[in-house]
């Protein structure tokens, strides 16, 4: 009886080696499929936009099916050089080093940049990314000026960084003169590096200022949450709750909602406080409540639904399509996958893994050569705005191979 049992024992132990075998060769296949798409698709990319000319960092197609660039003063400068950073570590090839460094380069003027509050997005995605794989002493000093640059337009009176500058609400009548965004949560990751890399511990300070007076005014009840928050700028009390690129006021931005899992689950990495990490379970609970069988959300939780009006000159008034929003799945799916570190017991690894599946299947990845060589369709820019509908975007492309990146990672 004995030696049965053994038996038996041995072959339960083959047969979970096996299959975890086939699940790592499933898994390394799905990578590998992807990092070679990406690469050819980026390829063809790089042989259009040419050398970084300081106008030239792709952004969209336009609806004549043509490649739309920026210049680096734009918001989404910082994600093509990611992109190529997270090509370089997915294959450890030297040609993608060499273009990362090209194209980042390129946007070292922006250090001194106080414009807006994107100076995250725009300089840690590319110098962040730089710093971490192929470090040089420059990149500290960029880095550290660059967070400097962002903490001036941090006020003491509202304690928070201001997004914009003046403007107005939809109803073009309702003045903005301190508007903070939800997407600003996602600047202060470079705040943090940029403590460690001084010990100047202001910008730390400043980071968790920002964090904290996010969470009290752009959160709900329900954990879904306002894209705008205008504030008095002497008071700093609470003037306006509304959104820009989401379908009403009342709405939940499915981006919006995106950058703030992120947000908060970065929060936590960075502090280890318990609240962010609460915030960020509850602000994931709410997305998924919310989505559809292919994971893949509406680009407003919202749209179309009795009770959610936009106003005025939002294009939302006349144009309520459900349209799915890719790049808001990419952004949520590569949060999934370090808030699953920390949380391991609610299986967010899981539902990340199948996002970024579905992601990857011909409904949303485009194919190669097409789609004026972006790696996934179907995004929003911003419906309100007539812009960017149902196009690709290059910060879905970014968070998509930040994704890839953490599953190749992930034990």
């Amino acid at each position: 009886m004995r030696n049965k049992i053994n038996y038996c024992s041995i072959l339960l132990v083959c047969c979970c080696i096996m299959s975890l075998s086939a699940c790592s060769n499933s898994k390394n296949e799905f990578i590998q499929e992807n990092i070679d798409f990406a690469v050819q698709q980026t390829q063809l990319m790089l042989k259009q936009t040419g050398e970084p000319t300081g106008k030239n960092y792709p952004r969209t197609m336009n609806d004549k099916g043509k490649l739309v660039t920026t210049s680096m003063y734009d918001w989404t400068p910082g994600f093509f050089p990611g992109s190529l950073w997270y090509l370089y570590e997915l294959t450890g090839d030297k040609n993608w080093l060499e273009e990362a460094e090209k194209w980042t380069h390129s946007l070292e003027p922006l250090k001194t940049f106080t414009g807006h509050h994107d100076l995250g997005f725009m300089m840690y995605c590319s110098y962040g990314n730089a710093l971490r794989l192929a470090p040089k002493p420059e990149y500290k000093d960029i880095l550290i000026e660059s967070a400097e640059s962002l903490s001036t337009r941090f006020s003491e009176n509202t304690q928070m960084i201001k997004s914009w500058n003046y403007r107005k609400a939809w109803n073009d009548t309702t003045e903005w003169f301190y508007p903070v965004i939800v997407d600003n949560m996602m600047n202060l990751e470079m705040l943090f590096a940029a403590t460690k890399l001084s010990g100047n511990q202001k910008y730390y300070n400043i980071a968790v200022a920002h964090a904290n007076t996010t969470l009290k005014n752009h959160i709900r009840e329900d954990f879904g949450t306002y894209h705008v928050v205008d504030f008095d700028t002497i008071t700093g009390a609470t003037l306006d709750r509304a959104t820009c690129q989401g379908f009403s006021d009342n709405s939940t931005w499915s981006r919006g909602q995106a950058w703030m899992m992120y947000g908060y689950t970065m929060m936590y990495r960075e502090t280890q406080d318990p609240v962010y990490l609460e915030t960020a379970v509850a602000l994931t609970d709410f997305y998924m409540k919310h989505l559809p069988e292919d994971l893949v959300p509406l680009w407003d939780f919202n749209v179309g639904e009795p009770g959610y009006v936009p106003e005025g000159k939002s294009y939302a008034v006349q144009f309520q399509e459900k349209l799915k929003d890719a790049s808001a799945a990419a952004i949520a799916c590569s949060a999934l996958f370090e808030l699953d570190e920390y949380v391991p017991q609610k299986s967010y690894g899981e539902l990340a893994i199948k996002m970024l599946e579905s992601l990857a299947t011909p409904k949303y990845r485009a194919e190669l050569g097409t789609t004026t060589n972006f790696l996934l369709m179907h995004s929003v820019g911003s419906i309100p705005h007539k812009a960017e509908i149902d196009k690709p975007l290059v910060y879905a492309d970014y968070y998509f191979l930040e994704a890839l990146v953490r599953f190749k990672n992930r034990k």
